[in-house]
């Protein structure tokens, strides 16, 4: 399975309990990504925080996630995100 994880707003809601859920996960087996809306540019914190526990963090540049990650033929299984609504096109 494949979950996917905001940063902003969600991730850094509750930085403990997220941690404790993503180490929990990889150690299930799941495949972690951390997609953000941010610019790569923007990402120093974001690296700082989930690049030892996300497989991948994905910098869409303001870009809906769904979108984007589509593009890239990536189709996560669990999206977590506080504002799911930018996942789509709308």
């Amino acid at each position: 399975m494949i979950i996917c994880i905001d940063y902003d707003g969600t991730y850094t809601a509750d930085p403990k309990l997220w941690d404790k859920f993503l180490i929990q996960a990889r150690a299930n087996g799941h495949g972690l990504i951390c997609a953000t809306m941010r610019h790569k540019s923007e990402g120093e914190e974001v690296e700082k925080y989930l690049s030892d526990k996300c497989d991948q963090i994905i910098y869409t540049s303001r870009v809906a996630k769904l979108k984007f990650l589509a593009e890239l033929h990536i189709k996560p299984d669990i999206w977590i995100d506080d504002n799911p609504v930018t996942n789509q096109t709308l």
